[in-house]
């Protein structure tokens, strides 16, 4: 499969990186602590089996999250602990058009499809691995694909077409 040259989105940026551990407070020891990362929210989900700090450093637009996740049971799915660096968020610039244009493309998506994330802005996951129906996977990665609000698409430059 050959992907269609003219996009109708931009991926503008990084948005976080999603850490994940069996006990959020030694990740906690060393992004804040050490690192002097601040804490600016806390989100749990039930369907998502999380627990987690949502850390911060830089401001503004060009901020970015450092997720500090733990299981709420460590028996259960999905097992945010399981893989370290859990997951990598990156702002798009339209994430319906994104998704769209990649699924048309051969990306797969993880089920769920575009909803409300933990900050509050509408995302979506590449699946890590591909499939025959879709050959195109985060070799081994979790992707999160991330609606940049206005002001972020107005600092790092993004209006459709890349």
């Amino acid at each position: 499969m050959t992907t269609s040259p003219t996009k109708p989105y931009r991926i503008l940026g990084l948005q976080q990186i999603a850490i994940g551990g069996p006990d959020k407070a030694a990740l906690r020891r060393l992004w804040v602590d050490v690192l002097g990362l601040q804490v600016v929210g806390h989100f749990v989900s039930e369907a998502e089996n999380v627990d987690e700090d949502i850390c911060a450093i830089g401001d503004g637009p060009r901020r970015v999250e450092v997720d500090l996740m733990q299981p709420l049971d460590p028996a259960k799915k999905p097992a945010v602990h399981a893989t370290p660096l859990n997951h990598v968020g990156l702002w798009v610039d339209d994430l319906p058009k994104a998704v769209e244009w990649m699924t048309a493309n051969g990306v797969r998506f993880a089920p769920g499809g575009i909803r409300k994330g933990a900050a509050g802005h509408d995302i979506c996951f590449i699946h890590p691995k591909s499939s025959g129906e879709f050959p195109i996977g985060g070799e081994g990665v979790l992707i999160e694909l991330v609606q940049a609000p206005a002001e972020v698409v107005e600092a790092l430059g993004g209006s459709g077409g890349a």
